[in-house]
């Protein structure tokens, strides 16, 4: 992990979702923030029945933080499986596959070379992404995310 890393802004990985899940709507960054500042965001419809209300009370007690997480990205503070799983479809429109075999838990997916970057990016430590790109950077390589430390 960069040092730039280590200075990102970190979200609930709650909020990352319901951040992501705001792109479908195609708004710039610029919208997005006033939206969610003002707290005029649709009724979430989809698997996750996002209450964005929550989204707003935490912008509202960082404004800073959020505002950062949304022109500048952001670290995830806690990642788990089904989390990575469910980022990896509101971010990158990848549907995952999840390994919840104990002693074998992990998340798998198909990637490109910049896909991947942002998920290294935005994964919470204690989090390791096995796998080789092979051919074209936009072209999909398949991945395996897995915790670091095993119990």
């Amino acid at each position: 992990m960069s040092s730039s890393d280590k200075n990102k802004t970190k979200l609930s990985q709650w909020d990352a979702l319901m951040l992501e899940s705001l792109n479908a709507y195609g708004w710039s960054k610029e919208e997005r923030l006033r939206r969610i500042h003002a707290g005029e965001l649709p009724q979430d419809e989809s698997k996750f029945k996002f209450d964005y209300k929550l989204l707003t009370a935490s912008a509202a007690s960082d404004p800073a933080t959020f505002q950062e997480a949304v022109y500048n990205g952001y670290q995830i503070k806690f990642s788990t499986l089904r989390g990575i799983s469910s980022w990896l479809l509101l971010a990158l429109g990848e549907e995952a596959e999840l390994s919840l075999e104990p002693g074998q838990e992990s998340v798998s997916a198909e990637l490109t070379v910049e896909e991947h970057e942002r998920l290294a990016s935005t994964l919470s430590f204690g989090w390791v992404i096995h796998g080789e790109h092979t051919g074209a950077t936009d072209e999909k390589s398949a991945y395996r995310i897995e915790p670091l430390n095993r119990m």
